[in-house]
């Protein structure tokens, strides 16, 4: 993430990640949500958090679950059903559930048809937001298998030419395992920027770059800005212009929906606003295209040249998807999850409200 959205030293305040983890899975249980869901829920927020991917960690993401919650927009007891399945694919219909919830049920089915066909393909619609779709990926990864997770949600980025909005940040993931090197994990939004990388600039008083936004008329926005109110602007296609390739992050939202919308029957929120999320979970058993170790090595092999590579003038080394989070929850794990103190106000306040122990800070 890049350094304008990290949180300031003198805003941190450092949390431990049990203390996180039983603070949010608490708070989940207070909206009616059994207690592995909310298990499961505290884990993939605060994992999202330990690997330094503050847009869709407790700061801006479990606010906006706990309201939807109160006010009976996310089902905390979904009694999601499997509509059509065959031996390596699948459809569930999530009754309205929170998407980082049954994310892991879903991916876990994936898994478990990859296993006996060697890949495994599970569409879910009707859900609330999914969070991290690496989070589901990096399931995958763990069993020796290539993971890959998509969403489609909301209503933020206008295509290429347009004048309004109409596609969500449709977000990409892909992990894959590895011997020696820290995992594989690309996950990232198909526009510009994530949504609440808005959010954490307002929050912290950092400026959007020119190419990020358009105006409310679609018009591109070329220079640097403080961080727009909601309404105000529309996200752009990952590459901003069309001299600069919106158009293929346009593609790339339309690629996610329809391997997530249209492959589960269904239609994107544009056309049906009542509509809930849309997700896509695959799994590649690599034991049914290659050795396992064979695959290992070479991702090995290709991890390190990139990670050695001459930098150019001025950087200091070239990274690949997934080595800055794995740094940073070596680190976080050891040191405290650093929060913004406008976090821990809010954590105060709803552990306050729903009468349980105000989270622990180091």
């Amino acid at each position: 993430m890049l350094e304008r959205f990290k949180v300031p030293p003198e805003d941190e305040v450092r949390v431990p990640e049990q203390s996180l983890r039983s603070t949010v899975t608490a708070i989940f249980e207070k909206m009616g949500v059994p207690h592995q869901g909310a298990v499961e829920g505290a884990d993939v927020l605060v994992m999202t958090d330990l690997r330094g991917v503050e847009t869709h960690g407790v700061s801006n993401m479990l606010r906006s679950y706990v309201q939807a919650y109160k006010e009976s927009r996310l089902n905390p007891r979904p009694q999601w059903t499997i509509l059509r399945e065959s031996p390596a694919t699948a459809t569930i219909d999530a009754d309205g559930g929170l998407g980082i919830i049954l994310g892991g049920p879903a991916m876990q089915l994936a898994i478990k048809k990859a296993k006996n066909t060697g890949v495994g393909v599970v569409t879910m619609y009707n859900s609330g937001h999914m969070g991290a779709v690496g989070h589901f990926a990096m399931m995958a990864a763990k069993e020796n298998m290539v993971g890959i997770c998509m969403t489609a949600l909301s209503i933020r980025v206008a295509p290429t030419f347009a004048a309004e909005a109409i596609f969500g940040t449709n977000p990409i993931a892909i992990a894959a395992p590895t011997k020696s090197e820290p995992p594989f994990l690309f996950d990232a939004a198909t526009s510009t920027i994530a949504e609440n990388k808005i959010g954490l600039a307002a929050r912290v008083g950092a400026s959007l770059l020119p190419g990020w936004v358009s105006d409310s008329q679609g018009r591109p926005v070329l220079e640097e800005i403080p961080a727009p109110n909601r309404g105000e602007y529309h996200l752009l296609p990952l590459g901003g212009t069309r001299e600069q390739g919106s158009h293929k992050g346009y593609g790339l939202a339309m690629m996610v929906e329809v391997l997530s919308t249209f492959l589960a029957g269904t239609l994107p929120q544009v056309l049906n606003p009542v509509g809930r999320a849309r997700s896509h979970f695959a799994a590649y058993d690599i034991a049914a295209f290659t050795d396992v170790d064979t695959f290992k090595e070479n991702l090995d092999s290709m991890l390190k040249t990139l990670r050695t590579t001459k930098p150019a003038e001025g950087h200091e080394r070239v990274l690949y998807p997934g080595l800055p989070e794995y740094e940073a929850e070596q680190d976080r794990r050891a040191n405290g999850i650093p929060l913004h103190k406008e976090v821990i106000h809010w954590f105060d306040d709803i552990t306050a409200e729903l009468s349980l122990p105000r989270l622990k800070v180091m």
